[in-house]
């Protein structure tokens, strides 16, 4: 029973790292989202209407960015109401590049990963160097949150990840990347003002 739970806690634990692998996130400090004690928001954008057929993956990824978002401050405690709304959310998707991919096993010489002449390395490594040493595609999102009352940014996070296939379509696999990668990135902000009160 111990060794099916202990299975079953691993398996759980690898899923969730495939589905962040290649996401990086870099969020802003949050002691100004925090000093505000908001509890409600709004989208400071209209979802977009994809309205000619358009193959543009911007009109998969805006529902299942703005899905993720509102889910995981809900989680939070805050609420989606744009009548009372304290301060907006906002988002930039650009797609980018990346000259060489920080190692997971680089020294704190080099961030990126390398190969060191007559060191006797395996042809494994030496492999890997170079593949993931040369220019990467990225997508990346920038989430911004806006007080509502004085027009000004409390917070931010960006989140790139790294484009293993930038021919895939299937909706699903993103929904999922997105999600991870939007619940990590949010992962600092406080439960809203009323959640800490029990309302």
């Amino acid at each position: 029973m111990q060794l099916s739970k202990r299975l079953l806690g691993i398996s759980a634990l690898l899923l969730t790292l495939a589905a962040c692998s290649g996401v990086e996130t870099r969020p802003a400090d949050v002691s100004d989202f925090a000093a505000g004690n908001y509890h409600y928001y709004s989208w400071r954008s209209e979802p977009l209407m994809n309205t000619t057929n358009s193959t543009d993956s911007m009109y998969r990824l805006d529902p299942a960015l703005r899905d993720a978002i509102n889910t995981n401050l809900k989680s939070k405690g805050y609420v989606l109401d744009p009548a009372r709304a304290q301060f907006n959310v906002d988002y930039i998707f650009a797609p980018g590049a990346r000259d060489g991919v920080k190692g997971v096993e680089a020294s704190n010489l080099s961030t990126h990963p390398g190969v060191v002449p007559n060191r006797d390395i395996d042809q494994a490594s030496i492999d890997n160097a170079y593949a993931l040493g040369g220019l990467k595609e990225t997508r990346n999102i920038g989430i911004q949150f806006n007080d509502v009352g004085r027009k000004q940014e409390v917070w931010h996070v960006i989140i790139t990840k790294l484009v293993e296939n930038a021919n895939s379509t299937t909706g699903s696999n993103q929904n999922r990347a997105i999600s991870a990668a939007v619940n990590k990135s949010m992962e600092s902000l406080p439960l809203a003002k009323h959640s800490l009160m029990g309302e």
